[in-house]
């Protein structure tokens, strides 16, 4: 006989219809959706409070400047370089002397240079004498045409007298016509030996002028260039280029250098000057005439940026400040200075203390506590300019807050940071 199968009602009919179980899964869907939308994602820390350095954002005015070292120098400093080879013979002078322009610091030796220069002396002392030589034989020569002269002058005037008297006679026929045109005929020839004479004098004259001219100019530079050869032996004397100091002097006695060779330095100690290595990042924003101050022995002063150097070597490019008004009393060359190097003006500014997260965030988000203290929440912020005290906040933190400053290398990622006092 059939059973009649009874139909279900209530919460049971949901379990044992189709449509009951989509419900089902229809609820937990919307509930595990709500969960996801109000559930807290942030990741959290726990850390010790006392181990975390808290700073305070505030307003106020923004000195631009940085922090730089450096070193006190010389204002200038001039290489010492022999002009000759030489063998160290003798130090007049040791470092960290005292010396005026011209003074001898050391003198070399060289036998070589000194054989040459004799040699030169001997080498134009007879080229003076080949010199006086030829000009004595020209002046030889001019006497010996003025004498030739005055007897081409008597000759013509006998010519011409036996001339005159044969030619009285031939009128009278007292002489035969040959020997009438043979003393004419000597005559004429006596006067031609004498223009041609006179002629050669003229040549002779002018070849001659221009000929110990040019002997007396090369004598000349042959004695100046002798005057050069025994200025060598004076070279052989180092002397001081300027008035200063002896700075580094690395020759010893025996020790042979070479011309050119870079054997100490004079420093000039009429002023001073600051090498400071500055760091690369700064190289756009750092020129010529920027100001900087230390302090020392309780007194201010102040220096100017006289030259940056293009170069950049180990992340740092050099610059030489020099001071405008006085300088510290006692100050040694390899002293070290402090310096702040002004970059702008002073503006005013959101400022928060400098602290060690800069270099896990580079600026980009720090962590804001709360007003009560007790947690703190991750945030991106945008940081500008800095000096060594505070850095400037351009976006993201507001006049008032708490932030931590120290070092965030152990927490992580986690976005909120629970305080345990």
């Amino acid at each position: 006989m059939d059973v009649k199968i009874e139909k279900k009602r209530g919460v049971k009919a949901l379990f044992t219809t189709r449509r009951g179980l989509y419900i089902i899964l229809g609820v937990v869907f919307m509930v595990f959706v709500v969960w996801l939308l109000f559930r807290n994602s942030s990741s959290t820390m726990r850390i010790d409070a006392r181990t975390i350095a808290v700073g305070k954002v505030a307003e106020g005015e923004f000195n631009d400047y940085i922090r730089v070292s450096g070193q006190v120098q010389p204002i200038m400093a001039v290489q010492l370089s022999p002009l000759e080879a030489g063998v160290v013979d003798k130090l007049v002078v040791e470092e960290g002397a005292s010396v005026h322009k011209g003074d001898v610091l050391l003198v070399l030796s060289n036998t070589s240079l000194t054989l040459e220069i004799l040699n030169s002396e001997a080498e134009l002392a007879e080229k003076q004498n080949i010199l006086r030589n030829t000009l004595i034989s020209m002046e030889q020569e001019k006497l010996d045409l003025r004498l030739d002269k005055l007897q081409l002058d008597v000759d013509v005037e006998r010519k011409q007298r036996t001339w005159q008297q044969n030619d009285e006679l031939y009128r009278n026929n007292l002489i035969a016509r040959e020997d009438w045109l043979q003393s004419k005929e000597e005559y004429d020839l006596a006067v031609r030996k004498r223009e041609l004479n006179m002629e050669r004098q003229v040549q002779d004259s002018l070849y001659r002028s221009v000929q110990i001219e040019q002997m007396n100019d090369n004598l000349e530079n042959m004695k100046r260039n002798m005057q050069l050869i025994r200025q060598r032996i004076d070279n052989l004397k180092v002397k001081s280029p300027i008035d200063g100091e002896v700075g580094l002097f690395d020759v010893v006695l025996g020790q042979s250098v070479q011309a050119g060779q870079k054997i100490g330095q004079i420093n000039d100690m009429s002023d001073f000057k600051v090498e400071a290595r500055i760091d690369e990042s700064y190289i756009d924003r750092v020129h010529a005439g920027l100001k900087a101050t230390f302090e020392r022995q309780d007194t201010n002063y102040t220096m100017r940026l006289r030259k940056v150097y293009p170069e950049v070597r180990d992340g740092q490019f050099r610059a030489d400040f020099v001071f405008e008004g006085a300088h510290p009393q006692n100050i040694r060359n390899g002293q070290t200075y402090y310096l702040h190097l002004e970059l702008g003006e002073p503006t005013e500014a959101l400022l928060v203390p400098r602290g060690s997260f800069y270099q896990s965030t580079g600026g980009s988000w720090i962590y804001v506590l709360s007003p009560e203290g007790d947690k703190a929440y991750k945030r991106e912020i945008r940081i500008g300019r800095q000096n060594p005290q505070y850095y400037e906040v351009l976006d993201g933190l507001e006049p008032g807050e708490r932030v931590i400053v120290s070092g965030y290398e152990n927490y992580g990622s986690n976005d909120v940071l629970i305080l345990n006092k």
